[in-house]
Order: C-alpha cells, then structure tokens, then sequence
C-alpha cells in the first residue's frame, strides 16, 4: 500500500535534552543546532548513534501492533562525507549492532546529499536505528522512519484532554508547543487535531489562548475526574467528532513528537489493536532519564496500585532494551487487573460509548477504575510519554489516605478491581496502623474519613460534594511548616540539639535494626500504645514525611517523631498521645462494626449505581452543561 511516514528523528533544544543529550543520541563530538535554520550540525569529524529511547525504532511492537510489513530511514546531510549504517538491538544487547550489510556513504560535497536505507529486520530484533560516522563538519536535516503498510491508514481525528487547575506555567507551555509544533506543522495531524483544556481554576484567559483548534473550557472544580468527563465529552462533540482522545494531566512537560507518533500508531493499528489504550510512559520531572510507569496493575494480595514495571533508566541502552521486552510475570498477569494512568493516555472513542465516562471521585482511581472496566488491550512503546513529578515528591496525604481509601473501595464495588472488598479492607487497616505507629493521627483519621464516605452509599458521591471532600480532607491532614518554625516547634519540646538544615537524605531515610522482641512489642502495643505496656517513651526520631515509609526501628520506643519534607524543606513535629491513639481506633471498631452490617447491600448498590453514574446524561447535569 505504499510508504507511510511514521516518526521523526528528534533532536530537542531544551534544558532535559541538554542535561541528558542520551535520550536522544550518543556522540563523540558536539553535535547542535542552528537557531535560524533549525538544522543540526556534527561540529568536526566523529560518530553519532541514534539508538535511544527516543530515536530508536521499535520494529518488534510495530510488526505485533501495527500494518507495517518493512522499515526505512531518511536523513538529509551536507558536508564531509559520512557513512550512515543501521544499528540493531537484540533482547540481550548490551549496545547497538552495526549492520555493515545495510551502509551507504555521501560525497560530501557540500551540497545537500539524501540518505535512504531499507533497514533489514528480523524476528528476534527489538530495536533498530543508525549511526553516523563523519569524516569532519556536517549538517543533518529532515530525518524520518517510514513504514511500508499493508492496508490503507485508517483516518484518525485525535483530540488532546487536559483538566488544569492553577498549573498556568505548564498548560499555557503545553499549549504553545501543540500550536507551534503541531497544528502549525506540516505533519499530517495537523489536519486532524483538536486539543480541549477544561480550567478547573478559571484563571487561564480563554479567549487569548483559543481557537479553532484549541478550546479552553473555564469551570468549576470538579477534580481530575470531572475535568476529564468534560474533555471525552468535548472530544465527541467537536465539529468532526473525535475517534480517539488522548488525556493528559496538565502539570507535565510533554514532546510533541510523542503526540505524532501517537497521531500515526493509530492509523496503521491491526484490527484486533484498534481499541487498544495507548499508554505513555511517567518519565520523572527531577530525574529526567528515569521511566517509573508505563502501565500498573490491582495487587492481587493487597488491592494496592503496582507499577507493571521497574524504574527504568532510559539513557541506557539495555534499560530501554528491557522496557520494551519486560512482561508481568505469568503469576501476577493471570491474577493482575492492569490500567493505564491518565497522565498520558490515548482511549479509542468507541470504547468511551461502550464504557462510559470516570465514576464522579474528584482525584484518584478514576483513571484505574476506567482502565479496569474497559478491560482494553494496552500498547507502550518507547517515546511515548511525558514527564512528571515523582510521586514521593507530590505525596499528599488528602490524596493518599482520604481519596485512595474512598476511592478504592467504591471501584471494587462498581468494577471488581480486586479480588474482594475484604481485601481492600484489610489494606485501609494496616495502613492506619501505620499511622499510628508514627503518631499520626490526623492522617489515621483521614483513612476513616474515606471509609465512612464510602459506607455513606452511592447517593453521597452522585452530589456534587467532591470538591467540597477533598478541601475538608486538606484542611484535616497533618499540617506541615518551614524548617524555622519547625525548628521553634522542637525546641518548645525542650530538643536543643535538632537542627534540618545540617541533616543529610541518609539521616533522614536511614532506619535502624530491630530484634525479635522488639518487632513482638510493636506489632502487640502499635508501639506502645495498648495493652498493659502503654508508656509516653523518651527521646526523638527523625524520618520521611511519605505515608509508606515505616522506619521502624528509629521510632520505636520514642516519644516524639519529627517528620521532614526535604524537597519541600517543610516538616511536622509528633508527639505521642495514647488518649487520641484511643479516640482513633474506638472510631475504626465502630465503622467496621457498621461495614459487617452493611457491606452486601453497599456493594449492590454501588454496582447498580455504576451506569448512571458514568453516563453522559449524569456528568451533563453535573457539569452544569445542560
């Protein structure tokens, strides 16, 4: 069916791709940009490769998900002479094969010179690209992957959804980069291409930033989950109705390049793949070269949200090797429910019309429900995906403890994403004994705030009181203040010798060893606070402010825990207090008292509710679109 242009070599000037130049190539000279003409130039006589994360190709999942039947290269150079070879990676490569088989060399003859190379595959390769090696200065433009297809691309009109909320540095960014690089491209998209940014904040200026193209959308707060409704719904109804949506969150820096690609997987996707979810990959804000997600997964045993892989460091070629070829273990795979997070994630708009929208949960496992419900294929590939801030840096106890608890055990109810409410239960409480074991009792309550909201029904979160939840479980959560007010806070508490500014990650990350008959008096007393062994403690403990982390060994047997944000340069101060240990759990024994009451009839309720509550007649009205 002819030759189909599928991906740009990409070359970014930008401060991640300065820093981490591996993303994109690897050199053993410098090799930049000219800002007028845009073209790229190795600066004197050298090597060049181009199998990385973002320009190698991706022929093993391009031949499983897509038409393509063969592959190609196309660069533009001028200069010195150059030999530009295809280079291959296999399943254990630890660097890129050269295949001398398929070569071609310029004149140099200082004009511009075309490059073309059918790139040879076979079925055990994972990766192929190219390497430039030059004889001195030379000058690269216009360098593409095309595919041969065996059917006709299917037409695609994609359409962006982002939900803002007072992240005005990021969208309008966001939004600049889609005009200029997208719809002002002479890529195909460019045609068939509409973004949708619903402003939870109404602070954005719609009327500056829209246009035929781009829509902003002021609003009220409905969370991420009733932003996103707002896009799907915007998406359907656009002029030419969307075939797939791309969500996306605001706060994240994105290459438009990914969206292409996403733009041009879709129209040469095999039957079979064409409602698949695309799912880009959360590569870290503060760590740029580093993968943390591309898809999760329900653990079985906890009813907890699992990344499907681990952390991956892209600048090298075995971590983007083992990206592309690592599978869930059968065990987890035949047990495991899997999802695609909404930071970066293409749904077909006919699965939204079989589906339906987010169930009405402000922030958190929307994005998991949905992708359980649908139960879609889900297609990754390297190059797809933004960048995001990592999750230990935006912990927020408002999300973690109240949203997460409520949230969970309504989708286990709506969607069965775990294998029983029992399970998602039991999680609620080993995590507020985890609170408690630090003294934390606000987040403790926090868990209980959830869990009575779930036990309230589904008639409780059809109104639209989200907004209003989540504020109140903000305002609840353990406050935190600046190193020089928590530095008053210790000294009140007679601590001379505690000062943040002189503590190092390890001393606030490290734990200490603990015996057995000390893991028995914690596991028995919540660390002292039960049984006849109730006592107040002596001395300090110093650890991270993540709801996870359980250093036990430092905390145990204190009296007062100091908990630092490092990032943030923020902290708490904790003191122990059996009389609000007490009030806690006579509140967790009095709610789980009501849950054994009540538990078959909440989880027909919510099953029942479930329709209604994903419909586009509910989210209109809720919305206020009617």
């Amino acid at each position: 069916m002819g030759t189909f242009k599928f991906a740009n070599v990409l070359m970014e000037t930008n401060p991640r791709s300065l820093a981490f130049p591996t993303l994109y190539y690897r050199t053993n000279q410098p090799l930049s940009q000219d800002m007028g003409t845009g073209e790229w130039a190795l600066q004197d006589a050298g090597e060049c490769d181009f199998t990385t994360y973002f320009n190698a190709l991706s022929v093993r999942k391009l031949l499983r998900y897509t038409t393509a039947t063969a592959f190609h290269l196309h660069l533009e150079l001028k200069g010195a002479a150059c030999t530009v070879t295809q280079t291959k990676a296999y399943p254990l490569s630890s660097g890129p094969v050269l295949n001398d088989g398929v070569s071609t060399k310029t004149a140099g003859t200082g004009e511009w010179e075309n490059v073309d190379l059918v790139l040879d595959v076979d079925e055990d390769m994972v990766l192929t690209a190219f390497r430039l090696k030059s004889s001195g200065p030379v000058s690269i433009r216009n360098g593409y992957y095309s595919l041969n297809v065996s059917e006709e691309p299917r037409p695609i009109e994609l359409a962006l959804a982002t939900t803002t909320f007072k992240k005005e540095p990021f969208i309008t960014k966001n939004i600049a980069l889609v005009k200029q690089n997208i719809l002002n491209s002479k890529e195909d998209i460019a045609q068939h291409f509409h973004m949708h940014v619903v402003d939870n904040g109404s602070t954005l200026d719609a009327a500056a930033l829209s246009d035929d193209y781009v829509k902003v959308y002021p609003n009220e707060n409905v969370g991420g989950a009733g932003g996103f409704a707002r896009g799907m719904i915007a998406a359907m109804e656009q002029k030419v109705s969307a075939t797939n949506v791309l969500l996306m969150d605001d706060d994240v820096e994105v290459s438009p390049e990914s969206i292409i690609r996403t733009y041009n997987l879709l129209r040469i996707l095999k039957p079979e793949y064409q409602e698949a979810f695309i799912s880009g990959a959360m590569l870290s804000y503060e760590e740029i070269q580093d993968q943390w997600e591309d898809t999760g997964f329900i653990d079985p045993n906890v009813g907890n949200c699992r990344p499907a892989k681990p952390i991956f460091r892209v600048t090298d070629l075995e971590s983007v090797i083992n990206d592309e070829v690592f599978e869930l273990p059968k065990d987890i795979a035949q047990r495991a429910k899997q999802y695609a997070a909404w930071w970066y994630c293409c749904i077909p708009m006919s699965m939204i019309k079989k589906n339906g929208l987010p169930l009405p949960f402000f922030v958190r496992y929307d994005d998991v429900e949905y992708g359980i419900r649908s139960n879609p294929k889900f297609i990754t590939m390297i190059g797809l995906g933004i960048w995001h801030s990592n999750f230990h840096i935006r912990y927020n106890a408002a999300v973690e403890r109240y949203q997460t608890t409520r949230n969970g055990m309504i989708a286990q109810c709506t969607t069965n994403i775990a294998p029983n409410l029992n399970v998602m239960v039991r999680q609620m409480t080993k995590d507020m004994y985890l609170e408690l074991k630090k003294f934390n009792y606000a987040d403790a309550s926090l868990l209980l705030d959830g869990f009575e909201d779930f036990l309230r029904g589904p008639r409780y979160i059809a109104q639209p009181i989200a907004q209003q939840r989540f504020m109140d479980a903000n305002k609840n959560k353990e406050k935190t203040v600046s190193f020089d007010e928590l530095m008053d806070q210790v000294k009140a508490l007679g601590i001379t010798d505690f000062n943040p500014y002189k503590l190092s990650r390890q001393e606030i990350d490290s734990d200490l060893p603990r015996d057995i008959v000390s893991r028995l008096f914690d596991y028995t007393t919540c660390n002292f606070q039960r049984t006849i062994f109730r006592h107040q403690g002596d001395g300090y403990a110093v650890i991270p402010n993540i709801g996870w982390a359980y250093p036990a060994g430092k905390i145990h047997n204190e009296r007062i825990i100091i908990v630092v944000d490092w990032y943030n340069k923020k902290g708490s101060v904790r003191v122990k207090d059996i009389s609000k240990y007490d009030t806690v759990i006579k509140r967790y024994k009095k709610d789980m008292a009501y849950y054994k009451r009540h538990v078959e009839h909440l989880q027909k309720e919510y099953a029942a509710a479930r329709a209604e509550l994903t419909s586009i007649e509910y989210w209109k009205n809720y919305l206020k679109m009617d």
